[in-house]
């Protein structure tokens, strides 16, 4: 049985249009202008126990929206979601003991305390037993290297300091499934790299499933084997990360490095340049004629280094949002 079933779930938000102005407040008050907005539209997947997914998608695609309707935070218009064999918007208290959701812009955490207060205060919400909520603080601490901030008030911290407590916090009832919506937002290099390492080991130590959403697509590329794509509140792709450039895009990047200065304007027959100088060259490639096209290449240049590589993720993903 898998630990997340979502079928056919949508969600319409009902708003109203008004105009600018004491005219369009006056008009507002005779008459009001309603809007419905899919936000989801007929979404279905599954997720089984300790996989870790991507979900990607442009702002406004839906992918919060749909996070919250898997936490019960909000009902769905129509459809169903299984999380753990629960219905979330029932909120039964079962439920909530075996999920977590980590926002990384809302904090948790109380602001003028110290974390170790507030992991606390969590372990009387969830009841967890002293010794087990011990264990589990013991060794998230020394996971995300935390010890020297346990005693320090959150609003101390630094935008990374406090992601870290607020994935400890979210952890410390040890739940089946985790919802991550842009752990890593606002964070530097190293900060990212820090949460992203957390997520792997405790994902491959407890088996945990975890569904991770993010605009930084190193997240994705570093987590995820598999991932959602979602667009205008429908999936328009569930796959393998690797598969996503064999299906959207057609070509290849060739690089060179010449090994002497040539004519700095490419040959006019020459198609796909991206770049070139009397040093360097890069053009895009159908990959059905790579191998043509790099001998002659080396044919017609004196070439140092060449190499072939595949698109970058980003340039894939653009793709996808661009063409729907």
């Amino acid at each position: 049985m898998p630990a997340i079933e979502v079928k056919q779930l949508c969600k319409v938000f009902k708003t109203h249009r008004k105009e600018a102005g004491l005219m369009g407040s006056l008009k507002g008050l005779l008459h009001r202008e309603t809007v419905y907005k899919d936000a989801v539209k007929s979404v279905s997947f599954s997720l089984e126990t300790g996989e870790l997914v991507g979900f990607l998608g442009p702002n406004g695609a839906g992918k919060t929206t749909l996070l919250k309707m898997l936490s019960g935070i909000l009902y769905p218009t129509s459809g169903s979601i299984s999380v753990l064999g629960y219905t979330p918007w029932e909120r039964k208290r079962d439920y909530q003991r075996q999920f977590s959701i980590v926002m990384g812009q809302k904090n948790q955490l109380w602001w003028d305390l110290p974390p170790a207060e507030s992991f606390l205060l969590n372990r009387d919400i969830y009841d967890i037993n002293p010794k087990d909520f011990q264990r589990t603080v013991d060794e998230m601490v020394e996971l995300l290297d935390l010890k020297a901030l346990l005693d320090i008030p959150v609003r101390q911290l630094s935008l990374g300091e406090r992601m870290k407590c607020e994935l400890l916090a979210a952890l410390l009832h040890q739940p089946k499934v985790l919802f991550l919506d842009e752990p890593t937002i606002g964070l530097d290099v190293i900060s990212q790299e820090k949460v992203r390492g957390f997520i792997q080991e405790y994902n491959r130590l407890k088996k945990t499933t975890v569904l991770l959403t993010s605009h930084y697509m190193q997240d994705v590329e570093q987590l995820c084997e598999r991932v959602l794509v979602i667009n205008h509140g429908g999936i328009v792709y569930d796959g393998s990360l690797l598969s996503l450039s064999e299906r959207y895009i057609d070509h290849k990047v060739l690089k060179i490095r010449f090994a002497s200065p040539q004519s700095a304007s490419p040959p006019r027959d020459l198609k796909g340049v991206v770049e070139w100088d009397i040093h360097h060259a890069e053009i895009k490639i159908d990959k059905k004629e790579i191998a043509a096209m790099t001998y002659r290449l080396l044919g017609d240049f004196p070439v140092e280094d060449l190499s072939v590589e595949e698109v970058e993720i980003e340039e894939v993903i653009r793709r996808i949002f661009e063409e729907r």
